[in-house]
């Protein structure tokens, strides 16, 4: 029997996309505008191309997915503040790629104000930006960076006809990035279905899993499930890595065979509407945990439990993770893997033989999401309502002649996505297991 569909959350809404554009422009001086390209088509090889992904920031503000198109808000424009160029209507391409949007498209089902085709783009574009004094745009992104400099040799030229010069660019990144950190309820909503499409995933291959199978047929098992569910596929690189590999942090070959008395560590997320799910768990590959796996895997799940229950309003990721450190130091004491005073471990960064990453990241659009973690160089930042992030710690055990024969090789990730709440948080990656008798329990239901 098939299994039954997850029921879709709603879309994200027009008049949310026009909140979004309004709410930007508001932070902006008088007489600016803002130029933002989306993403364009990427050549995979010879004549065909990688799937297309929308640019995030130019996805937040507007909800279009189409290819090679360009936002422009004039905050205080008479005919209309946001305008965009998209594709021309092309009836042989459209033949062949899909229908586009067209102006009257862009419009009638975005809310864009005023659209036009790229056909024209470069004359309207130039009468837009005329009388601007301060333009907007992402520094990272040449053609960004072109379009700025084509507009200031347009003024320039301009100046002797009387009209305002333009005084430069400025990065407008770092406002956008900062609205994407503090997520809405209809993006929580996404959030919160791609990480239960990912939770599926993780319980099929909990339970496909077996020796004899290799690391890429869990891979298969994972990304169907993703599919399956109406995601568009992996949110990133899909990881599987079963015994030492699971020591390699992005190992992303997933071309060995499972190891039979091993752990697979499994770091798969889907990616639904543009926003990812991104879970781990590492879990043994026969069905049941031995003694030193178990012990390990307890102290990762400890540390990871207590970092979880400390998401909440106020809290900073640095305070966690500092918790997560003296939780993993303490455990690798106790199990001999280190000696001495935690403290002292701790000091001396002895720990980070075993743990070499932070705790949490932020997550929404992109998997790494976007929005600073300090609000300066001394000060990290609270946590509040609408953010999201990961909580994952791990152990990464190295195959060295000083470690006990029975940990060597071992690597273990838990991950879980969190969004914080009003009250305190809200775990969204419940829905697959991580206690060892929950994931037994699981696995031997094959």
């Amino acid at each position: 029997m098939l299994p039954m569909l997850l029921p879709r959350p709603p879309a994200i809404s027009v008049g949310e996309y026009r909140h979004r554009r309004d709410a930007l422009m508001a932070q902006l001086p008088g007489n600016a505008a803002v130029v933002l390209p989306g993403a364009g088509l990427m050549t995979r090889s010879r004549d065909s191309e990688f799937a297309f992904r929308q640019n995030s920031d130019f996805y937040y503000l507007t909800g279009i997915r189409e290819p090679d198109a360009l936002l422009v808000l004039l905050p205080g424009r008479a005919e209309g503040e946001s305008v965009v160029f998209c594709q021309d209507r092309d009836p042989t391409m459209e033949s062949w790629t899909g229908r586009r949007l067209g102006a009257e498209g862009v419009v009638a089902e975005y809310g864009i104000d005023q659209a036009f085709e790229n056909a024209v783009r470069d004359e309207r574009l130039t009468e837009l930006l005329t009388g601007r004094e301060l333009l907007y745009l992402p520094l990272d992104n040449a053609e960004a960076v072109s379009m700025a400099e084509d507009a200031l040799q347009e003024a320039q030229a301009g100046l002797r006809r009387g009209r305002p010069p333009l005084k430069g660019w400025l990065d407008i990144s770092p406002l956008i990035h900062a609205m994407r950190l503090i997520k809405s309820d209809a993006e929580i909503a996404l959030l919160r279905h791609a990480a239960l499409i990912s939770a599926h995933a993780h319980r099929r291959a909990m339970q496909v899993s077996r020796p004899g199978l290799s690391e890429f047929q869990l891979q298969a098992e994972l990304e169907h499930e993703f599919v399956w569910h109406g995601a568009s596929g992996p949110a990133y690189s899909t990881i599987v890595g079963s015994g030492a590999n699971a020591c390699v942090l992005h190992y992303i070959e997933n071309s060995a065979p499972l190891c039979e008395d091993g752990l697979v560590l499994i770091d798969a997320g889907a990616e639904f509407e543009l926003y990812a799910g991104d879970i781990t768990r590492t879990f043994p590959v026969s069905g049941r945990f031995n003694d030193a796996q178990r012990a390990l895997y307890q102290v990762v799940l400890d540390a990871q439990q207590r970092a979880v229950s400390a998401v909440q309003p106020d809290a900073t990721l640095a305070d966690i993770h500092q918790g997560v450190v003296h939780d993993l130091t303490a455990g690798l004491i106790e199990l001999g893997l280190l000696e001495g005073e935690v403290q002292a471990r701790i000091d001396d960064e002895s720990y980070r033989r075993f743990y070499l990453h932070s705790t949490s990241h932020w997550l929404g659009l992109d998997v790494h999401d976007v929005g600073t973690y300090r609000l300066d160089e001394q000060t990290p930042r609270p946590l509040v309502a609408g953010m999201v992030l990961t909580v994952e710690p791990g152990l990464y055990i190295p195959s060295d002649d000083d470690i006990p024969d029975a940990y060597q090789g071992i690597g273990i990730r838990i991950e879980d996505n969190v969004v914080v709440t009003d009250e305190g948080h809200e775990v969204l990656t419940a829905d697959v297991p991580k206690q060892v008798v929950e994931i037994e329990a699981l696995m031997a239901k094959k």
